[in-house]
């Protein structure tokens, strides 16, 4: 959600009471299950190819207002900084990069009005340019959602307010374009961990090797000097160029003999929220890491 409020009404410079206030805050409260409730969109990555440049995106309006939709196509992928950190940013203009599907990928309908607990399909058709290398390219499914402006009544005629609320609410998902001969590989480059004041912190520095997203699972699991599991976690991993992937590790009670150390596996299986049938399947990774004081 790029922005929450779109333009927020200012209030009269009188002095409002306090009876006001507190209606007016009641008042917000009622309407913000409409307010907060953007449009629902499956699915949440979409896969075009060669094979088949259509698609389909399904948009639900789960409030009982009407929504004025709007769809548009931006670039960008997940990027970390020195400390683990994942952003996304969204480029709609002036994209250079040599994976942008953005500028060759259509939706029908483009603007659309979604009735009250209403829904409706959007067809997403690619048109690639001719002797496209082999690979997969990226682009961004922007749905924007903006709900009617709505005025708040006045508490009193002396104390009017004049508050308007127009929300603006924003979705990205993932599109991914495929052609040609496909390879996913990936290599961890790097990875240290060390004692936090929580538990271990793993930074682990990942850099893709094939000519797709490499999409899997990084399983990081803390043992100690007998090879005992004092704890696991999972993550789901989605490599586009490089990545410093953070994860922290929870010390659990018990008699553990240090020093400990950490097993890094990553691995294109486990995922459950792609379909299989979606995944390049690449290499896997196992990697020992020593947690450092």
């Amino acid at each position: 959600m790029r922005r929450l409020f779109d333009s927020f009404g200012k209030l009269p410079d009188r002095r409002i009471s306090r009876g006001a206030a507190v209606l007016a805050v009641f008042l917000l409260l009622a309407l913000a299950s409409d307010l907060f409730a953007g449009v629902l969109a499956a699915p949440t990555v979409i896969f075009l190819s060669d094979k088949n440049r259509t698609g389909r995106l399904n948009l639900e309006n789960p409030s009982n207002k009407p929504k004025e939709v709007e769809i548009y196509f931006a670039f960008g992928i997940p990027t970390s900084d020195s400390l683990g950190n994942i952003q996304l940013t969204l480029q709609d203009s002036n994209v250079t990069d040599p994976r942008s599907a953005k500028d060759w990928v259509r939706a029908f309908p483009r603007k659309l009005l979604l009735p009250a607990n209403g829904s409706q399909v959007v067809r997403l058709l690619a048109v690639p340019p001719k002797d496209l290398p082999d690979g997969e390219y990226w682009a961004r499914v922007v749905i924007r959602s903006q709900e009617g402006e709505t005025s708040l009544p006045s508490a009193t005629e002396s104390d009017q307010i004049t508050t308007q609320l127009n929300m603006v609410m924003q979705t990205a998902l993932s599109l991914k374009y495929r052609t040609g001969e496909l390879a996913a590989a990936v290599a961890l480059d790097k990875a240290e961990a060390r004692f936090e004041t929580d538990g271990v912190q793993v930074l682990a520095d990942l850099t893709n090797k094939g000519n797709v997203c490499y999409l899997g699972l990084m399983t990081c699991r803390l043992l100690d000097a007998d090879n005992r599991l004092i704890s696991s976690t999972q993550n789901n991993l989605a490599v586009y160029r490089s990545m410093r992937q953070r994860v922290n590790l929870p010390l659990a009670e018990g008699e553990f003999k240090k020093p400990y150390q950490v097993e890094i596996s990553v691995s294109c299986d486990g995922r459950t929220d792609i379909d299989r049938n979606d995944i390049i399947f690449g290499n896997e990774l196992q990697y020992m890491a020593q947690v450092e004081e």
